[in-house]
């Protein structure tokens, strides 16, 4: 083996991997679509009689409901608690006015219990019977961390607002508005409705890793019940682990949030688990066109509570089926699956002291197994075999431990370990036959002698086995001061053990040295054969402390909230270790009340703030001894976000809220490749000097849940160019990233004709991404060389074979073309009046629009034969047919 060879092989492995991970994964999509597909289609024409009975059924026998007035207010001082969040018993959620109430809508001749939160205040739960007139005023004191006196309530001890959308800072979904959008398509994910709010952008429907603000995708971090998550994704980031039924709301804060969490530079996903019910054995069963959901809830003696959640995809017997009429389906070896579990649980030892627990376990995979034997046209014959076996899991378990040790304080102390895994086992092997055109045979005579086509035979493998383990641990203070303050204090500790186990056997195409190898020519291409295994096991501990200070004024006419936050990253690998320097993170909002009660204005308020954000780049995990890394070389991403907003609040329940943003990104680590043979140039793996300026608005007009329709229109316009100034590509100049749109416009509509009839629509424009500028097809030669570096030769001559390539260039202006998703449900419910048992049916359509339009980017070709791809690929990761889906919820 040449000694360049080795030089070079963790270089030539890290191109080749991402390569071949590219054919792989291509491989599975490719390959599971088809049969999911069919699976559909069959359903389709199944379910659509049911439709129409359901319809004419529930049509006839729909209710009507009858409207509450809640007054909520401080128990104490007997003030209105204007802004408190009443959740009704459907999930809907109300606000409070400035006189404390609120208007809400509960069905007739049904008992229900509705939920009421206020930040500092304990949130409770009233049961509201079937024998109260429309025109009954309910008032409710609350009290902070006291016993609040109205016999109808129960206590419940977890926090308040864990769901609530501020201005200048998030945006929240919850309830029945998170089911009626993340409960559809052939895999429910609550990552369905985030993707729809605004300063999220458009993805696609199996990509659940969207930019949020202009900021890269694999930045958002994601948090469930203040645990942060390695890896929050099934099928590789294709959809969240995060199912609707496990999920009571889910908020991005995507402005100047608190310094309360780090970890991100754009934008920050806090889910909020389901509660269990203290007082009511609950049980919930789910049904759909691929999964299967069951969640069982029991109470502990009115002082908490158990859920166990469990889903269970079924896609084996129906790909077993379709075997039998589609060829594609054939290549399925293993079906794609996801399992998983959760369970939340909480007791309250007192009134003063609650532990709460959570947990998840979970995996996916899924196989295939391709084989092809073709001849083509003009004698090409091709012969291929490919064989991928995928699979994750990963878990974790939090506990958590909140203590009023006083009415005006909160302690809470959390800590949790968790653990992600993946295993990747595939190979390819080809052998084709091609001949040479007679351009090439001209050009290369002398190389080529009277030979008039060539053949070739390679094989590459992979196996890949990448651990993760974490713990974590935090502890938060907080205290109300009084006359409107409250300061927060905490540390949180976040510690990570990566280890990656790496083979890889193949070849690797790099450009042709001046001294040519003995191949008699020092142009075109080495097809080079090589062999190498890769090992990893780094260690890093992310400390932080941040502080906060809240001030709210007695007349709530303004406020604000200033923090600072500082992270450390200790960074240990096998043998060696690198020193960093922390992170100061300052951040302040201004909130200010500008009007109430204004004509048809309820309120107007106005937001302003700015902040820095720090988070780690994904890829340090992967740095080794001789990547050349130094103290204090290895920097965190960085961002000065400042941000200025304004809310509307309407008569009628509509709401209207819009902000503008700007982001100065620096700091940011990026990696740098040189394939120099003759200088024997090592690959610069990572540096931390990238930069970027992001700026744009978004904005949101909602009507707030009513009797007849509800919904929200919301558009994102973002501005983001990135910039690595030691790259030798296009990207040392200013450019737009891939994942980049302009453009971003969402319509969400809830039409409610009878009681018991829901019908939803999702309709999305989004522009395109940035492309690359595409040359012409040329053929360009390549000397293939043995496992010794030596030239292979046939008849006394080195073995060229032709390959063809085409110029791609960087420009502003080129894009892929609008983007535009259409899915429509359609939901029929039921329930026993005097009973406790509801349910639903639905019957959903993704990607409707498909019919008549599809995104499109640049075609592709043949790397052997030169011969162009018929007609554009497909510029998103959207199925190029339209997606039908069923599900059934019942629960009690």
């Amino acid at each position: 083996m040449l000694s360049f060879h080795q030089i070079h092989k963790e270089l030539l492995n890290k191109v080749n991997l991402q390569q071949y991970n590219t054919t792989i994964w291509s491989c599975i999509w490719n390959t599971f679509a088809f049969p999911v597909y069919t699976i559909c289609l069959m359903c389709l024409k199944t379910t659509l009689a049911a439709i129409l009975l359901a319809i004419t059924g529930f049509a006839v026998s729909c209710l009507y409901a009858r409207d509450l007035t809640i007054i909520v207010e401080d128990l104490d001082l007997a003030l209105p608690l204007e802004g408190a969040l009443i959740r009704s018993w459907n999930g809907t959620e109300y606000t409070c006015d400035e006189t404390g109430a609120a208007l809400i809508s509960v069905p007739d001749e049904q008992e229900v219990v509705i939920q009421i939160a206020y930040p500092g205040y304990e949130t409770s739960r009233l049961r509201i019977t079937s024998d109260l007139p429309s025109d009954k005023t309910l008032s409710i004191g609350l009290r902070l961390s006291g016993v609040m006196e109205n016999h109808e309530l129960v206590i419940e001890a977890s926090p308040p607002g864990q769901s609530e959308t501020q201005s200048g800072r998030s945006v929240a979904i919850s309830g029945e508005a998170l089911s009626r959008v993340a409960e559809i398509g052939i895999i429910e994910d609550v990552m369905s409705a985030i993707k729809l709010l605004p300063g999220v952008g458009y993805t696609g429907m199996f990509n659940a890793m969207p930019s949020i603000r202009g900021g890269e995708p694999g930045d958002l971090t994601a948090a469930l019940d203040g645990f942060y998550i390695e890896n929050p994704y099934h099928y590789g980031g294709g959809v969240s682990i995060f199912d609707p039924r496990m999920v009571a709301s889910a908020q991005v804060s995507h402005g100047v949030f608190s310094a309360r969490y780090g970890h991100t530079i754009s934008g920050l996903l806090e889910v909020t688990s389901r509660a269990p019910s203290p007082d009511n054995v609950e049980v919930e069963l789910g049904l759909s066109s691929s999964a299967t959901n069951l969640n069982l809830s029991f109470p502990f003696w009115g002082k908490g509570g158990l859920m166990v959640m469990g889903k269970l995809t079924y896609w084996d017997p129906f790909i077993a089926l379709t075997k039998l009429f589609i060829e594609e389906a054939r290549y399925v070896s293993v079906a794609p699956y996801i399992r998983s579990g959760a369970f939340s649980g909480n007791y309250r030892f007192s009134n003063t002291l609650e532990l709460t627990t959570n947990g998840f376990i979970g995996s996916d995979g899924g196989g295939a197994e391709y084989n092809n034997r073709s001849d083509g046209a003009n004698g090409v014959t091709n012969t291929s075999d490919i064989k991928v076996d995928y699979g994750t899991s990963q878990g974790f378990l939090i506990t958590g431990l909140r203590w009023n040790p006083l009415p005006t304080m909160v302690l809470k102390v959390s800590g949790g370990l968790g653990f992600w895994q993946s295993d990747i086992d595939g190979g390819i092997y080809y052998n084709v036959s091609v001949p040479y055109s007679e351009d090439f045979m001209d050009d290369y005579k002398g190389l080529l002698g009277d030979k008039t086509f060539y053949s070739i035979e390679q094989h590459q493998a992979i196996r890949e086995k990448n651990r993760t383990n974490q713990f974590q641990g935090r502890v938060d203070f907080d205290w109300d001061l009084g006359q409107g303050f409250l300061v927060a204090l905490g540390v949180q500790e976040l510690y990570a053990r990566w280890t990656l186990d790496d083979y890889f056997t193949g070849v690797s195409e790099l450009p042709m040295p001046e001294t040519g190898f003995n191949t008699g020519f020092t142009e075109g291409y080495l097809n080079l054969p090589m062999e190498s295994k890769f090992s990893v096991e780094n260690q890093g501990l992310n400390s932080a402390a941040y502080t906060t200070l809240e001030y709210a004024a007695p007349s709530q006419r303004w406020g604000f909230e200033a923090g600072l936050r500082v992270d450390h990253l200790t960074f240990n690998g096998k043998d060696f270790s690198i020193q960093t320097l922390p992170a100061l993170n300052p951040r302040i909002n201004l909130d200010v009340n500008l009007l109430r009660n204004t004509g048809i204005l309820t309120s107007m308020s106005a937001t302003l703030g700015t902040g820095l954000f720090s988070s780690i780049n994904e890829d340090i995990k992967f740095i080794q001894s001789d990547d050349g890394i130094d103290d204090y070389e290895l920097k965190q991403n960085r961002s000065w976000t400042s941000v200025i907003g304004t809310q509307l609040n309407f008569a009628g329940g509509y709401s209207f809220n819009i902000e503008g943003y700007y982001k100065n990104i620096f700091d940011r680590a990026y990696n740098v490749t040189l394939n120099d043979l003759e200088a024997q140039t090592r690959r610069v793996d990572f540096l931390f000097d990238g930069e970027g300026q992001v700026w744009g608005f978004d904005l949101m007009l909602q009507k707030l849940a009513s009797r007849y329709w509800d919904g929200w229109i919301s558009y994102t316009f973002t501005h983001a160019r990135y910039r690595n100034p030691q790259s030798s590509t296009h990207t040392q100049d200013w450019f737009y990233p891939s994942f980049h749109r302009f453009h971003n416009l969402n319509l969400v509509l809830n039409l409610k004709p009878w009681k018991r009839v829901n019908i939803a629509a999702r309709f999305g424009l989004a522009s395109g991404r940035p492309q690359m500028v595409l040359g012409e097809i040329q053929a360009y030669p390549v000397a293939v060389l043995d496992e010794d570096g030596n030239p292979v030769m046939e008849d006394g001559r080195p073995l060229i074979i032709q390959k063809y390539k085409r110029a791609s260039l960087y420009d502003d202006h080129a894009r892929t073309t609008w983007s535009m998703p259409l899915d429509l449900k359609f939901s029929f419910y039921f329930y026993n009046p005097k009973g406790k048992v509801q349910g639903e049916f639905y019957f959903a359509v993704e990607n409707l629009a498909s019919l008549f339009y599809r995104s499109k980017t640049n075609t592709s070709f043949n790397g052997y034969t030169g011969e162009e791809d018929t007609g554009d690929m497909s510029g998103t990761y959207e199925m190029p047919f339209p997606m039908p889906s069923i599900g059934f919820k019942w629960s009690y």
